[in-house]
């Protein structure tokens, strides 16, 4: 077998620029009343979203798209120590910042980054290498399902300490995925998933809020004042919109009355705004994105490429479809980005550094 190297993938390229200036373009209009309010400034989200997560996340991009994907593996351990190492910091002041009742950030005068975003990318790349490495021994119970076992339960700890429970179901899921691909046996699998779903489970009964997620996850209707606030002003924004929207620019809900309007809401207003058809593009836009990212790792020329694209698509669409679902009603509100469009530097340049290699993984196909 010999590997060949050619032009990267040009469609799924194009479709991640779009989504940037799509969410650049979105951020400006979802944030303006808020950034008025606060900083004086209607123009002040999109300005730091340019500074902080645009143009930082154009540089790594870059990085991760000329620099040979293989030599992240040699990072593989250093990177995910690091991130531990992050998550750690984030209870430590002055470097930890805490917002109310969430120490999620690392502050560096006026920067800060949240440590989450960082141990996504470094667990799928030293998850890759890991399940790389173990060749056959990816069967032994011992050998490979409780190391897997052990690393998850220690970003599990110090990510629920946060608390941050909904990019801890993204960085399970992912994992999950990618040991499916790896090749761990289906009881093993099964196992696992028993025992995820039992941790949250306690996690969601260990506090009266989570709880409170799910039972207006099932009955939206109730106290729409308090806990189905944010869900029902989630709806009532994309239903308003129809099919065609009220026009750029002309959402209401950004009026203060849905929470996170440039975050964790920011789908909410562009249905609002643009309507169910365009959203219905948007939506279209991640779909293509796993066809290409999952059709690159197929034909990936090595064990790590494979899973480190299929890591990295998965960690796109998965994050994408949770975060759509939820503001649509078919899973409860995680509070998860939505990936190239919602506010916050951090989180769009680590997506642009993982779309950078798996693009220069595309450019690798392997030939019998």
């Amino acid at each position: 077998m010999k590997t060949t190297k050619h032009n990267l993938d040009g469609l799924l390229l194009i479709t991640i620029i779009a989504l940037v200036l799509f969410g650049l373009m979105m951020i400006t209009s979802a944030s303006s009343v808020i950034a008025e309010r606060a900083r004086g400034d209607v123009y002040f989200f999109l300005k730091h979203q340019l500074f902080y997560g645009a143009t930082v996340g154009a540089g790594v991009f870059l990085l991760g798209l000329f620099v040979p994907y293989r030599f992240w593996r040699q990072l593989a351990l250093p990177l995910l120590i690091a991130a531990l190492a992050m998550l750690v910091l984030v209870f430590i002041p002055p470097l930890g910042a805490r917002y109310g009742d969430a120490s999620r950030w690392i502050v560096l005068g006026p920067l800060s980054f949240q440590p989450t975003e960082l141990m996504k990318f470094a667990f799928i790349v030293y998850l890759a290498a890991l399940l790389e490495k173990k060749g056959e021994d990816i069967y032994n119970f011992k050998k490979s399902v409780l190391p897997f076992i052990a690393i998850v339960a220690v970003i599990s700890v110090l990510i629920a300490l946060q608390p941050d429970i909904g990019t801890l179901f993204i960085i399970t899921a992912i994992a999950a995925a990618m040991v499916f691909i790896g090749g761990f046996r289906l009881t093993h699998l099964a196992a696992m998933g028993l025992l995820g779903t039992a941790v949250f489970g306690l996690l969601f009964n260990a506090a009266r809020y989570r709880l409170a997620r799910i039972i207006v996850y099932l009955h939206p209707e109730l106290d729409p004042q308090g806990i189905g606030y944010q869900i029902n002003q989630a709806l009532l924004a994309i239903g308003t919109g129809g099919l065609w929207g009220l026009g750029f620019g002309r959402s209401r809900q950004k009026y203060l009355y849905l929470p996170e309007p440039a975050t964790d809401s920011i789908f909410a207003i562009t249905a609002e705004e643009l309507g169910f058809a365009r959203s219905v593009l948007l939506v279209a836009a991640f779909v293509f994105i796993a066809w290409r990212g999952y059709a690159i790792a197929r034909r990936a020329p090595d064990t790590f490429g494979q899973l480190l694209a299929a890591g990295i698509t998965s960690w796109i669409v998965m994050q994408a479809f949770i975060n759509i679902a939820s503001l649509v009603g078919l899973t409860p509100l995680t509070g998860v980005p939505l990936p190239y469009i919602s506010y916050g530097g951090s989180a769009l340049s680590t997506i642009l550094f993982a779309s950078g290699i798996l693009l220069n993984i595309s450019q690798y196909t392997k030939e019998q």
